[in-house]
């Protein structure tokens, strides 16, 4: 038996249907809603509306949870591969043994961008951020590969651009790290797996060779797939609402990427470093930061704390928290910044203002500070965001195209600017 919703408009009563999904949450469709009765809804930054039905990614933000096809993030993590993981949102489950090993050696052929491109690196300033690096190049590729332009409705699970965009990201984001510094590029290695050659891209240099530590590896392992996808964020509505255009998928990755960037997004984690920054120069007590948090008619602000989704905690932050202090307890404490996060991070979590609020270190917390620890730049925090992100982009974008109905992303919107008025000439105007 279908649910309505009933609404009451001038005394006549519309009926709305009511979809309910997998995980039991509920929807109001609104879709003939201007068409039957002229009105429209009004839901800034669409904090109620939903855009799409997807298969992709579960939240529920009051009892922490995150789910992937299925599969809660912390398994994910602890269980599995991030190549295990991409393969897993892009194309619906986690592979077989020949499923994964087609998968990475489409990955590895892939993995090197045309050697034109490098040229390409070579007119960015020297100062550049390597997410303007990253967006840029990524735009660029689908000069190169035009079959990009070319849906893949006839076979979606060939599609040659998936592994292609997936191997050759962590090239351009290594390779965007090397031009920040001045350094010469570092190629990838075919017997490398996918994140030991991001690090070792990143960090040999033709006098030293990166020393492959296996748990640093798995340390980027957990965070690229707590990152991988995040339902409907702002970069990945982005990506969709690109997509929805049929724009190739480098452009719409690109877009994405670009809305990462930002401070209150992709760009948190690099301002949690930030604010650590400030501490260290400015020099006062944890308890002073903390007295300025609390205090309302301070604008100082507690960088990683909270989030505006998970109203108990970040299922997210609990893996990375575990494989921070892991870290903490093999490598010991070896920075300033480090021991104030720890301590910022104890004092909140037994702090009765922030457990009222929920006010507990989040995802870009403990992010920022294991970035920290391998030593990535603070500049590079969103760019190793984008590579965790991009499978969630990629089977966000497949899935619109896969998916009936297809249409245009095409938001309303309440004018409230000027009546209808009329020109009036130069010389007449007061």
């Amino acid at each position: 038996m279908e649910n309505f919703a009933e609404l009451k408009i001038e005394d006549k009563v519309y009926k709305l249907p009511v979809v309910i999904g997998a995980e039991n949450e509920k929807a109001i469709d609104i879709g003939n809603l201007r068409k039957e009765t002229g009105y429209i809804t009004l839901d800034n930054g669409f904090q109620n509306t939903g855009a799409c039905k997807s298969a992709i990614t579960f939240i529920d933000g009051e009892k922490g949870i995150l789910n992937y096809r299925g599969y809660p993030v912390d398994e994910l993590a602890e269980k599995t591969t991030f190549v295990e993981t991409a393969y897993l949102l892009v194309y619906g489950k986690l592979p077989n043994k020949t499923e994964l090993s087609k998968f990475s050696a489409q990955l590895t052929e892939n993995s090197l961008i045309h050697e034109d491109m490098l040229h390409f690196f070579e007119s960015y300033p020297s100062k550049a951020h390597p997410m303007a690096i990253l967006s840029s190049m990524v735009s660029s590729l689908s000069v190169y590969y035009p079959d990009a332009f070319h849906l893949f409705e006839d076979e979606p699970d060939n599609d040659i651009n998936v592994p292609r965009l997936l191997s050759k990201i962590r090239t351009i984001a290594a390779f965007s790290y090397k031009k920040s510094i001045g350094e010469p590029v570092v190629y990838p290695k075919r017997e490398y797996s996918y994140c030991t050659n991001i690090l070792n891209m990143m960090f040999s240099s033709y006098t030293r060779d990166y020393a492959i530590d296996s748990f640093i590896v798995k340390v980027l392992e957990k965070v690229l797939i707590t990152h991988a996808d995040h339902e409907q964020n702002c970069s990945t509505s982005t990506v969709r609402l690109v997509g929805s255009s049929k724009v190739n998928l480098y452009a719409s990755i690109c877009a994405g990427i670009c809305a990462l960037w930002g401070p209150l997004h992709g760009g948190a984690n690099q301002k949690v470093m930030e604010m650590f920054d400030k501490i260290v120069e400015e020099g006062h007590s944890i308890d002073y930061y903390i007295n300025k948090a609390k205090d309302k008619s301070s604008n100082f602000r507690l960088m990683g704390f909270g989030h505006r989704i998970y109203k108990t905690f970040d299922p997210r932050s609990k893996v990375l928290k575990k494989t921070c202090h892991e870290m903490v307890d093999k490598y010991g404490v070896h920075s300033r910044r480090l021991e104030i996060a720890l301590k910022l991070e104890e004092r909140a979590l037994t702090d009765n203002y922030f457990v009222e609020r929920n006010l507990y270190p989040n995802v870009d917390f403990y992010s920022g500070l294991i970035f920290r620890m391998l030593e990535i730049p603070t500049n590079m925090f969103p760019v190793m965001f984008a590579i965790g992100r991009l499978p969630g982009w990629i089977a966000q974008w497949r899935e619109m195209h896969t998916t009936s109905p297809f249409k245009i992303g095409r938001p309303r919107q309440i004018y409230i600017g000027e009546n209808k008025r009329h020109f009036v000439p130069i010389e007449e105007r007061l």
